[in-house]
């Protein structure tokens, strides 16, 4: 099969590998679509290694383990790939576990499949695992407190507000950028809802998000971006005191492995949400009800996939990709990936 590994520098090679076998609780999946996160260029550069790194698949399940009692050979799936292992979604077949494998509905294509995984999953951890906000099927009455989404049309940061506004949370106070209309649908201003752009500059930024919380503490940040001055700028907006119940104000980033970010007050929380936990033996249960759960808000509509771009050539078309987003050339969509239009791959 034909499969395409990334290097430091974001230098990718397409080699010819032997398809993968997947152990008594894996799947393995033709790949249809591969999605593409900034991660895959950052690892082998963090890592200093050359790998595969997809770890969006969208696809066909071909075989299973023996152990496998959901999924059957031509099933329609997605499925998150375990991150830093072999058999990544940049190849002609994946290998994932199947409690982060789902059903795909009718109505959602693999382009729009390929968006999810990895993005759905870390903005599900960070909102009902990191924050510990009420979930859909617990809602609270609209709100108690409001929510940050920093960064709110990057992949995380669409998924987060989608959820949360299933989950009644209100007022939400979304900051973006170039992309900042795509969310004005979604939103609801009646309760509160709003849409800052972050481009007018931090003073600007910080004074408009203390208007819109109007004087309400705000205890509660997500930040799907946690550089560039984010984490430093939300640490001034979250509260000081304690709230009714002795909460204290706390942020999660989906950055920050190797320590707590600087320049944030220490009242503030500091939790980092790793999407990978899924995959540990703290995190399987929460991912296999999860990545069930947004296989039924996609059937049920209420949970949507980002927008995509598809890259020409198929894996001929990563290493550009990868380029793009390394250079921030991506606002409000996903490069996705077809695998059956890399040279050399025969289609069907």
């Amino acid at each position: 099969m034909k499969e395409a590994l990334v290097a430091p520098g974001v230098v990718v090679r397409i080699v010819d590998s032997p398809i993968p076998e997947p152990n008594d609780d894996q799947v393995l999946i033709k790949v249809i679509v591969s999605g593409s996160n900034p991660k895959d260029w950052k690892v082998p550069e963090m890592v200093k290694q050359e790998r595969n790194e997809g770890d969006d698949i969208a696809g066909v399940v071909e075989k299973v383990g023996a152990n496998v009692f959901e999924f059957k050979p031509g099933d329609r799936v997605a499925a998150f790939h375990q991150m830093i292992t072999p058999h990544g979604s940049y190849a002609e077949y994946a290998i994932a576990w199947a409690h982060t494998t789902f059903h795909l509905p009718a109505k959602t294509t693999f382009e729009e499949a390929a968006t999810i995984p990895l993005a759905g999953m870390t903005a599900t951890l960070g909102l009902y695992r990191s924050l510990a906000l009420p979930s859909p099927w617990d809602p609270q009455p609209s709100t108690t407190h409001p929510l940050l989404i920093y960064g709110a049309s990057s992949a995380v940061g669409y998924f987060a507000l989608q959820l949360a506004l299933h989950s009644n949370i209100h007022p939400l106070i979304l900051v973006a950028g170039n992309a900042k209309d795509y969310l004005e649908p979604l939103i609801d201003r009646s309760k509160g809802d709003t849409i800052l752009d972050y481009r007018e500059g931090a003073d600007a930024l910080l004074a408009n998000i203390r208007a819109a919380l109007a004087g309400r503490p705000l205890f509660h940040a997500f930040d799907a971006i946690s550089e560039q001055g984010s984490p430093q700028l939300i640490g001034k907006v979250l509260a000081a005191e304690a709230g009714p119940a002795g909460e204290k104000s706390k942020v999660t980033f989906v950055q920050g492995l190797f320590g707590p970010m600087e320049g944030l007050p220490e009242y503030v929380q500091q939790v980092v949400t790793k999407v990978n936990d899924v995959h540990m033996d703290e995190g399987r249960e929460f991912g296999f009800v999860w990545f069930r759960y947004l296989a039924r808000g996609l059937s049920e509509g209420w949970f949507r996939a980002q927008r995509v771009t598809v890259r020409e050539g198929g894996l001929g078309g990563v290493q550009k990709a990868l380029l793009d987003l390394k250079e921030g050339r991506v606002s409000g969509m996903k490069f996705v990936f077809r695998i059956g239009e890399t040279e050399g791959v025969e289609r069907e």
